[in-house]
């Protein structure tokens, strides 16, 4: 009897668990829902840069070098 009165009380505190991860998830999936993302795949939907004229890129060894700071 022991054995069945610990089951229950085991599936009655997952059931309320579950409802409360449940309750505690839906005002973040209505943010998440409301907040709009960037593009999901920018490179696709821009067109490639192009170099300005005029303007040289500069060299490899022009460029900093090193460990940061």
């Amino acid at each position: 009897m022991e054995t069945v009165i610990t089951l229950l009380a085991g599936a009655f505190l997952i059931a309320l668990g579950t409802r409360l991860i449940h309750r505690l998830n839906a005002p973040h999936d209505v943010r998440t829902a409301a907040h709009r993302f960037g593009d999901p795949h920018p490179a696709l939907s821009r067109p490639p840069t192009t170099a300005t004229p005029g303007r040289r890129s500069e060299s490899p060894a022009a460029r900093p070098t090193g460990t940061w700071p």
